[in-house]
């Protein structure tokens, strides 16, 4: 059931290897899903998994602009494969180029057409491996390490900024009248900044990347709950999804579930084991 807006493929391993002075190797598996759900006609929704990004990018704007939107979006992202590695810069490059494709293909300037992005890109910070965690708009980066879920990105939305206001409890956001309402997106007028959070690569971890679709079906308990059960990155990204469209499926649902399977660095490649990423605390950067 991959979407027809994915770039790369929904079930893959494979190694890294950084080439600098001190050697390092990382070893994942990822696996991706897209469904336009059971009360959409169009799926704006698309997805790109082809190492070093791994990112969804969720479309608005009506069904000519939303999903073209998505689409332009992850297929610049998807140049970045040409490079094991890449970094925030490479991602904001490629985002300038995905607007003014948007405007070529669309022929729509104004406010309401754009998309969400949101993902995890493959790079390397003071000689270790390290992910680097996009994000515009209130698609989500989860990560679960250790047995614990933790939202990584935080919502560029009106309802979130409430939140963070005192204004609304995180219960009243979900039946809030603006909750789909966004305050930053991927399109014409906007400058394509995306915020960006480091977490060190670490055996173990277990990342989830989607679209409100998901969220919009399950709690952060009952997504733990799921990623957690399946014993490979296709078997979480399938239950997810089953599980969300069984809830009722209001909206587009993509999934992109990536799995760090080991991590080893040090000065000649070996076997030292890099930990996990609680000892390095995450941090949120914007231009």
């Amino acid at each position: 059931m991959t979407s027809i807006g994915s770039i790369g493929s929904d079930s893959v391993r494979s190694e890294v290897t950084g080439t600098g002075p001190h050697p390092w190797r990382v070893a994942l598996a990822w696996a991706s899903l897209s469904d336009v759900g059971l009360r959409r006609e169009v799926n704006e929704d698309s997805v790109v998994t082809a190492l070093p990004v791994f990112a969804v990018a969720d479309g608005m704007g009506g069904h000519a602009a939303g999903d073209v939107a998505s689409r332009v979006v992850v297929t610049r992202l998807g140049d970045l494969a040409r490079d094991t590695t890449s970094d925030p810069a490479h991602v904001y490059e490629q985002l300038r180029l995905a607007v003014e494709d948007m405007v070529t293909e669309t022929a729509i300037t104004d406010g309401n057409t754009g998309t969400t992005l949101t993902g995890i890109v493959l790079g390397e910070a003071e000689g270790r491996p390290t992910w680097f965690c996009v994000n515009i708009g209130d698609s989500r980066v989860y990560l679960l390490e250790n047995g614990t879920l933790r939202q990584i990105t935080e919502d560029h939305s009106v309802v979130q900024h409430l939140i963070n206001q005192g204004a609304i409890s995180p219960a009243e956001a979900e039946d809030h009248p603006h909750a789909n309402v966004i305050t930053r997106a991927v399109g014409p007028g906007d400058d394509p900044y995306p915020d960006v959070f480091v977490v060190p690569v670490a055996s173990g971890q277990r990342f989830l990347i989607c679209s409100d679709g998901l969220t919009k079906e399950l709690t952060d308990l009952g997504i733990a709950h799921f990623l957690a059960s399946g014993q490979s990155p296709a078997e979480a990204a399938e239950t997810l999804l089953r599980e969300s469209l069984g809830n009722s499926g209001r909206d587009n649902i993509t999934v992109a579930v990536v799995d760090v399977l080991e991590v080893s660095a040090g000065e000649d490649g070996g076997a030292e084991d890099v930990g996990d990423s609680d000892t390095a605390p995450i941090s949120g950067t914007a231009r």
